[in-house]
């Protein structure tokens, strides 16, 4: 069983230290096998902002870590260090790579900058970038679970969402459907849901879910909805692969993370994913 931590959009500058003491509280008693942070880490991509998130990514000790810029993560109000240095402080706090990866005999996770400094708040993925994760997808092997992490959504649940799509989304969703993703993780809009992106977009060859996070940490709650976290849970042997997602919200009654959410996920077998990847 591998267990995979979604924390997207804790918007340090923002957080709330109970929130985040009860969160290292819930990942000490399921110590995950990666982290992924989905963007937006800071509220305005301070500097002091950034080393608030890395003390705080430390507090997972050794644990891998794959973690992607938001809108927020580029400076708004310094518009030359926008332009000349937009990632200089996300590059401080975490390290060369603006996409990482984080590859085990189980899972491959792959981190895309979906970021543009002249854009305000929409993201963007590029054919370059569709072409880059369909390649590292393709050689993934077939018990492997293979997830693309993104900060804007590539799907969403209500009308007045639509705006903050995914730009390129439709390319991107279908190639990366054919080199084999099973998830699109994703933040930004601080609203958790599960969908099944192949009843939203037509003709994808194999079953791929597209999965959002709320807000992690932040004060910048969405209506009802607290603060929360995802937990995906993988298992694959020669019969099957079996993914969950279980939705974790933290509770002002009890100041800690519950469970709310369970979704099974239905995934395309090893044996059905390796025929797919031999014939392309």
């Amino acid at each position: 069983m591998t267990l995979l931590l979604q924390i997207s959009d804790p918007h340090f500058g923002t957080e709330r230290p109970k929130v985040a003491a009860a969160l290292l509280r819930l990942a000490d008693a399921m110590p995950p096998d990666v982290v992924i942070l989905s963007g937006d880490i800071t509220q305005r991509g301070r500097r002091y902002q950034f080393a608030e998130a890395r003390a705080f990514l430390n507090t997972f000790g050794a644990t891998p870590a794959v973690v992607v810029p938001g809108n927020h993560d580029i400076p708004l109000f310094d518009p030359f260090t926008r332009l000349v240095r937009p990632y200089a402080n996300h590059l401080r706090a975490f390290g060369p790579e603006l996409e990482p990866s984080f590859e085990s005999a189980d899972v491959l996770v792959i981190g895309v900058n979906t970021t543009r400094p002249y854009r305000h708040k929409d993201g963007e993925v590029s054919m370059q970038q569709v072409r880059q994760v369909a390649s590292r997808l393709e050689t993934a092997s077939a018990e492997q679970l293979r997830v693309v992490v993104t900060h804007q959504p590539v799907a969403v649940t209500r009308a007045q969402d639509e705006k903050n799509l995914l730009h390129g989304r439709e390319r991107a969703v279908r190639r990366w459907a054919r080199a084999g993703a099973d998830l699109i993780l994703g933040g930004h809009i601080h609203l958790p849901y599960v969908l099944p992106l192949h009843d939203t977009f037509a003709d994808l060859p194999r079953r791929v879910w597209a999965v959002q996070a709320g807000t992690a940490l932040s004060s910048r709650t969405r209506g009802t909805i607290d603060n929360s976290v995802n937990v995906i849970r993988y298992s694959s042997d020669a019969f099957a692969r079996r993914a969950t997602v279980e939705r974790w919200d933290y509770s002002e009654t009890n100041s800690r993370f519950k469970q709310i959410a369970r979704h099974e996920l239905a995934l395309d077998g090893a044996a059905q994913a390796a025929a797919m990847t031999s014939a392309e």
